[in-house]
């Protein structure tokens, strides 16, 4: 397993890296790059997302930033004490997480916001790292169901011993898996997902860790 959390470099996937130059041909004031995760780098809560949105972390550089789904996660994040203001818009908008940090399962833009199974495998070692550099009794909060297995997969743990649902909790070896529908467009305005559901998640996520 590499030890090396991120690289802004990275082209190992080479679907992925060739749409990335198409797309910053197309959109030339984009990042178009492996977006890098965000937050506190003590952090006792690391929340898991799929990948970067074309128009939103993909453009800013930062999960989740610009994205509808960071519209929903921000502002919880603020309501819970947990992120120093409601939204994010840029890199440069002075946001500040505090006891968590945000990533990606899959650190590149894929086309159609659908990586293979086999760039989800290639990205899993970024994530392993990640999760091996948590404190114990953290707790890692999965956004989809992909985000569940990549974690999993990166903790090398049997996949259906860990069913994923929403708001269903798993106690591995070193922290706590919680899982929740992803926070996208389609999941709020279908009503699969909505803000308390979210709010009571991602608390019940902060409790775990103990953050107070």
């Amino acid at each position: 397993m590499s030890e090396q959390l991120f690289s802004i470099d990275c082209r190992r996937c080479p679907r992925l890296a060739g749409f990335l130059d198409e797309v910053a041909e197309r959109y030339p004031d984009y990042h178009a790059r492996p977006v890098a995760p965000f937050g506190d780098n003590g952090a006792r809560l690391l929340i898991v997302g799929l990948a970067p949105g074309m128009h939103g972390a993909n453009a800013t550089g930062r999960p989740f930033t610009g994205d509808y789904a960071g519209i929903l996660l921000y502002q919880t994040l603020f309501d819970l004490g947990l992120a120093s203001q409601p939204d994010a818009t840029a890199v440069d908008d002075g946001l500040e997480l505090y006891g968590c940090r945000i990533t990606n399962a899959v650190k590149c833009l894929p086309p159609e916001n659908k990586p293979t199974g086999g760039e989800i495998d290639t990205c899993n070692d970024y994530l392993a790292a990640e999760l091996e550099r948590l404190p114990d009794s953290s707790v890692v909060l999965a956004l989809g169901t992909i985000a569940h297995r990549a974690v999993l997969k990166a903790r090398k743990c049997k996949l259906s011993a860990f069913p994923f649902a929403h708001g269903a909790e798993h106690k591995l070896e070193k922290f706590h898996l919680v899982d929740s529908y992803h926070c996208s467009r389609y999941n709020t305005q279908t009503r699969r997902l909505n803000k308390d559901m979210f709010l009571a998640v991602l608390g019940r996520a902060k409790e775990l860790a103990g953050l107070a």
